[in-house]
């Protein structure tokens, strides 16, 4: 037998481990078999009713957790993913599954038309996707998969077969939607953000006309109470947006709704990190893309941090102001918090940050366990209403992380504690009430599982920051405070 199948075989016998040697931790079991049953065969979807598809940054929190119990199917869960990557670089938010009925969800393929509408932009003939995009973890993802077993990866070529995919989805960044000319990446729709109804996009959306509500049917109201998820005015916006996106042929720079996003964009900064670390395993210097990432940080803090706020603000491209380059969005939204992530913030931002982390605003520590979504003492805040409020694991996951990268391990001691504890407690909740920590949305989520297993299995012994910027894929010799 050769050394692939050798690698391979034992993988493939036991993909999903529900008793990993020494460990019976009930968590682990939980997180597994919520994995398991959500895998299609090819990829995993977030949750069988509700979600019926691959989504684009859900595969990247899964793929990360799913290291844990089978690399091979982290690295197909990706794979997949990368084969509906449309020729101008862009990976689609969903990628539709043919056997789930069309009036499973909306939008459906048949409202996106990506083998038509797209056809200019290179969307795949022989798979159906949108036509918007998500934050691009996947670089991110793609190290810490490789990092879980190089030898499985190395004998597979993952990397190698990965990398000029996830260097043309940065360059589709990078350069096509560079709308506001400073650097940073925008995002054409509320959707490609990922927290989809943020009250940051209140005031972008204000501007655009709703879609006839006779005009769609929300299938999402069949597995969500209608007081949880997004108003229909807000969903007839949505709808329009993602109409004219398709019918102007998923061409960038013309419509009315362009936002730079701090999440959006530090996801960006951190998996450019990440990609120089697989060029560098690959071979190849990754000095030209720290460097670009460094140049990033420092257009993210020029142009969205907000010392008034004490966090980053998304910039709304299509609001007038004087000097051309859009106007801060003066709301305070999870997303502002993230950019804690990246390695080499001045320190001064750091501490900010992390003022207004564990401050009225957003409570960590104090009224809340986990960060929520939005401002507490916003007029806009509501603990149900999905992404006005409730508290999220994924974001808590970036958090946890960002704290450990600037060396505070007993924030993110506590914030690990909490994920667990409340991951288990609503079994896998899609998102909870970030005061009593009540289960909202669905339940059985896939990134709620994978990254309660992450935290789960992560090694927490460590008290250097370089642990953690070296596993995160980030230079070892960057720390907050070398930007200035």
């Amino acid at each position: 037998m050769d050394r692939l199948a050798q690698l391979i075989t034992p993988s493939m016998e036991r993909s999903i481990a529900y008793d990993p040697p020494g460990s019976s931790h009930s968590l682990h079991v939980g997180a597994a078999r919520v994995l398991e049953g959500n895998w299609t065969g090819t990829s995993t979807v977030p949750s069988r009713g509700l979600y019926p598809h691959q989504w684009s940054w859900d595969s990247a929190f899964i793929a990360i957790g799913l290291r844990h119990l089978s690399p091979l199917r982290a690295q197909t869960e990706l794979e997949t993913l990368l084969t509906a990557q449309w020729g101008d670089g862009r990976i689609p938010h969903i990628v539709f599954n043919p056997s789930v009925p069309l009036d499973a969800y909306f939008p459906s393929p048949d409202f996106w038309r990506s083998s038509t509408a797209g056809h200019s932009a290179g969307a795949p003939r022989t798979v159906q996707t949108s036509g918007i995009v998500q934050p691009p973890v996947h670089a991110l993802a793609a190290w810490l998969v490789h990092r879980a077993d190089p030898g499985l990866s190395r004998a597979r070529g993952f990397l190698a077969r990965v990398y000029p995919r996830l260097a043309a989805w940065h360059r589709y960044l990078l350069h096509r939607r560079d709308l506001g000319g400073g650097g940073l990446a925008s995002v054409v729709h509320p959707w490609e953000q990922g927290m989809d109804n943020s009250p940051s996009w209140d005031l972008p959306l204000s501007r655009v006309t709703p879609a006839p509500a006779r005009s769609f049917r929300r299938a999402d109201l069949d597995h969500g109470a209608a007081e949880d998820r997004p108003t229909d005015l807000d969903y007839g916006r949505y709808v329009r947006l993602a109409t004219d996106y398709r019918d102007a042929g998923y061409a960038d720079g013309g419509g009315g709704f362009a936002v730079e996003d701090p999440s959006f964009n530090a996801l960006l900064i951190a998996s450019e990190h990440a990609l120089a670390r697989i060029a560098e395993e690959l071979g190849a210097p990754g000095t030209a893309r720290h460097a670009r990432a460094e140049r990033l940080t420092a257009a993210l803090v020029e142009r969205l941090w907000d010392p008034a706020s004490g966090m980053f603000l998304c910039r709304d491209l299509r609001w007038p102001a004087p000097d051309g380059r859009g106007t801060l969005i003066p709301e305070r939204g999870v997303s502002g918090l993230i950019p804690l992530l990246l390695p080499d913030l001045p320190r001064d931002i750091v501490e900010s940050l992390l003022r207004t982390a564990s401050g009225p605003h957003f409570g960590l520590g104090a009224t809340t366990r986990l960060v929520p979504s939005h401002d507490l003492l916003g007029e806009a805040f509501d603990p149900h209403r999905y992404w006005r409020g409730p508290a999220w694991f994924n974001t808590a996951w970036l958090l946890e992380r960002g704290l450990r990268t600037h060396g505070e391990q007993q924030r993110a001691d506590a914030l690990r504690e909490s994920v667990l504890e409340l991951a288990e407690a609503t079994d896998f909740a899609e998102y909870v009430d970030p005061y009593t920590g009540e289960a909202c949305g669905t339940t059985g989520f896939s990134w709620t599982a994978a990254l309660a297993l992450d935290l789960l299995h992560s090694d927490t012994t460590a008290t250097h920051s370089t642990t953690v910027t070296a596993d995160m894929g980030l230079p070892m010799g960057l720390k907050g405070g070398n930007l200035r």
